[in-house]
């Protein structure tokens, strides 16, 4: 098997003062160009491993590695690599956003702060990150508060690809957005993922999101790991009763 692009190893995480870890001994890896989903109720501990992914927390236990190299913080130069090659679109459009600062200037924040580009250089790819996710060059001289919610989430994207990372992980990327924006937004992460052959970690409680997404599914409940696979053996045929659970609770029209 080829070395996974992201991994989780044994990994526990725990805040101080709180008696139980809010997930304990995960293991899990995702291959290059692979797309994997995190699925479970509220409070399963899906963002705490998506934090622990994104190196926002170390766990309290276990490795999480990237390439084959466990992260280390303190490195400045591996993190560098990491965060040019991981990227990260969160769940709310609207408050992930400067409002204070036109397009432009948000798209190209990872090109000037990973030393990439400057203002002048970045230009170009500004414009070339916001035409793939499909808004016009003109937007970079925007205000966030001039776009929908829709086109605000394709800002996020544009921001989250511009520096072209492997690896992309998505909070609830869809989950603030209505149903028809929510579908044009999936169809736009699915052509990015196949032209670009992007990895793809994203969190979701939208089981429709995640077979139209996601090659594999993780299910968590209460911290634990209680079943992975592919998509479509884990949600056609779920092998847990936690995970039977969360597919027959998903409203479906009368026959």
């Amino acid at each position: 098997m080829m070395t996974p692009v992201l991994e989780l190893d044994e990994v526990s995480f725990g805040y101080r003062g709180r008696t139980a870890p809010v997930v304990e001994d995960i293991s899990l890896a995702v291959a290059a160009g692979q797309s994997l989903a995190l699925v479970g109720e509220s409070g399963a501990g899906k963002t705490t491993l998506l934090r622990l992914l994104l190196a926002l927390a170390r766990p309290s236990s276990g490795a999480v590695r990237y390439d084959g190299e466990e992260l280390r913080p303190r490195d400045g130069a591996q993190m560098r690599r990491f965060r040019r090659g991981v990227q990260c679109v969160f769940q709310d459009p609207y408050s992930s956003l400067n409002p204070r600062r036109r397009i432009g200037a948000i798209v190209s924040e990872p090109l000037r702060s990973l030393g990439i580009d400057d203002r002048v250089t970045a230009a170009p790819k500004v414009a070339e990150a916001l035409e793939r996710v499909g808004l016009p060059a003109d937007a970079a001289g925007r205000y966030p508060h001039e776009f929908s919610g829709g086109q605000r989430q394709r800002i996020a994207i544009a921001r989250a690809t511009v520096c072209e990372p492997r690896v992309l992980l998505a909070d609830e990327p869809v989950s603030a957005l209505d149903v028809t924006t929510r579908v044009k937004v999936v169809d736009l992460l699915k052509e990015l993922k196949e032209e670009r052959g992007l990895t793809l970690v994203m969190v979701s409680h939208d089981l429709s999101v995640v077979a139209s997404l996601c090659e594999r599914t993780a299910v968590l409940e209460r911290g634990r790991l209680v079943e992975q696979g592919e998509t479509a053996q884990v949600l056609g045929a779920p092998a847990h009763p936690y995970t039977r659970r969360l597919v027959e609770s998903v409203p479906r029209l009368p026959a």
